[in-house]
């Protein structure tokens, strides 16, 4: 493929009304990306039933083309239609990667759509960077590799893989893991209407009724995460962390040892292998800090930690650390905090 056609898609997903924020998160990615290329450009595939000005803030995010099919089969997700609208589009220009969301919809779309196309697919990373890549088997070398980078065997090593043969290169990020830019709504790009039809083989499920409800757990849009260890002991002494939360309203937040150890349920994991945060303020309880964790929170505007262990590493991130027992620690904090509120 010639340098110049080197373009970087992003399938923009639209959640009730709205474009996904995983999405604004992958375009932003994709213009950091194509730094990489000399005249690389930003796409977006827009499907959906009148979502055309939907793609103003597409181009607000860096969007230099934004290829729209309005429909309203299109209205309600389903895999089917989706897959050939978007296979033909992609066939069609060919980018040089195509990014999903590691949402319920992009975990079900991207894999049919790289299987159509015949492209290998990374799911679920948590980083995407531009390099090359030597085959020393082919005794060849890839220049403007997109590496896949994602948590394997458990979260236990970090994987990178790469697709050099095939194109475009694909992968799903998972929300939360990128930053998004801020938009500049006097940016303006090309809409280009997708005129492939959706094929009636392609439309013999229904929707007949769509139902949505709040997830009871929101990690990412949480101002506030207050996060226990494995260091909190129990679940008895767990509800010392969800009532610190709950005096503060904050989310509660969980290391993966706690999960594993039963003090807490999965939903609530902050971390390489959970939900990537970004809140104002994170008070780690009991954490002691292991890089998988670490990575997940680092970008909180403040942290605050308390740990028996003066040299736990999760200090090493902290802007204000507390060296004791969190079973002594919170329900001080608690007091501290209805004294002054008053």
């Amino acid at each position: 493929m010639n340098q110049k056609n080197k373009n970087i898609w992003v399938f923009a997903e639209v959640e009730h009304g709205k474009i996904a924020e995983v999405s604004l998160e992958l375009i932003s990615k994709a213009s950091e990306l194509a730094a990489s290329f000399n005249s690389s450009r930003i796409g977006a595939c827009l499907l959906g039933h009148r979502v055309g000005h939907l793609a103003e803030e597409l181009f607000a995010y860096g969007c230099d083309d934004v290829y729209l099919k309005d429909d309203s089969e299109l209205a309600d997700y389903r895999t089917l239609p989706y897959t050939e609208i978007i296979t033909k589009t992609v066939d069609e220009h060919r980018p040089e990667i195509m990014l999903f969301g590691a949402t319920p919809v992009g975990r079900d779309l991207a894999p049919r759509v790289a299987s159509r196309l015949q492209v290998g697919l990374t799911a679920d990373c948590t980083d995407l960077q531009i390099g090359p890549h030597k085959d020393n088997a082919k005794d060849r070398t890839y220049d403007n590799i997109l590496y896949q980078i994602r948590p394997a065997f458990g979260g236990n090593i970090i994987a990178t893989i790469v697709n050099p043969e095939t194109r475009p290169q694909m992968a799903t990020v998972r929300p939360g893991v990128m930053h998004k830019a801020e938009a500049d709504y006097t940016n303006k790009g090309n809409l280009h209407e997708i005129s492939s039809a959706i094929p009636p083989s392609a439309l013999h499920l229904e929707v007949l009724e769509h139902n949505t409800s709040k997830a009871k757990v929101d990690l990412a849009g949480a101002g506030v995460i207050v996060a226990g260890g494995a260091g909190v002991g129990s679940k008895e002494n767990f509800k010392l962390i969800q009532e610190l939360a709950e005096v503060l309203g904050a989310e509660v937040g969980a290391s993966r040892a706690a999960v594993d150890s039963g003090l807490i349920d999965k939903p609530h994991q902050v971390g390489q292998t959970g939900t990537t945060v970004r809140p104002k303020l994170y008070i780690a309880c009991g954490i002691s800090g292991a890089v998988q964790h670490k990575v997940g929170m680092q970008d909180a505007g403040k942290i605050v930690a308390i740990n028996t262990d003066p040299e736990a590493p999760i200090f090493d991130v902290a802007h204000y650390g507390i060296v004791g027992d969190v079973n002594q620690v919170i329900p001080k904090l608690i007091d501290a905090y209805k004294n002054n509120t008053r």
